[in-house]
């Protein structure tokens, strides 16, 4: 048999495999947007809760007078300093019950949680009222002339 030259022309695409192929694409997108942040939710990246294992600033006693307490952040984790005149404390800013952020309430003397009224000591970081079920994580503190240093 003798064939002809018209045996490996290409076909054009048809409209219904065009659309298969669409449809498929629009599918294991989808997939990979819902799949994604699951995924990045179970294994957290290596850099989350990993310090630098070095001192960070928070601040001077001039912005932290005796009497007072500000959060600021120490890497991802806020953390409240309070200046007493016994001293400067730091505590995790994150509440033990459910896990709002804390202030200083200068008028009260104590650290609470807004959320749900936990009152915290601002001296050792204790409950004093509230429903959280466990004190606050200390932080350690260094003041150095006029600045104050977390960590280290």
């Amino acid at each position: 048999m003798e064939s002809s030259g018209l045996e490996s022309a290409p076909r054009p695409t048809s409209r219904r495999s065009f659309i298969k192929l669409l449809v498929c694409f629009s599918v294991v997108s989808t997939l990979g947007m819902v799949v994604a942040p699951i995924v990045g939710f179970l294994i957290p990246s290596g850099s989350r809760g990993s310090g630098t294992g070095g001192r960070v600033l928070a601040g001077t006693t001039d912005d932290i007078p005796v009497g007072s307490g500000k959060v600021v952040a120490m890497g991802n984790q806020p953390v409240i300093v309070v200046d007493l005149a016994s001293g400067v404390t730091a505590y995790s800013a994150v509440c033990t019950h459910l896990g709002c952020i804390v202030a200083y309430e200068r008028a009260l003397g104590h650290i609470v949680c807004p959320c749900h009224d936990g009152h915290f000591s601002p001296t050792n970081g204790g409950v004093l009222s509230g429903p959280p079920p466990r004190p606050l994580p200390p932080i350690a503190v260094v003041v150095e002339g006029n600045k104050i240093y977390l960590g280290g």
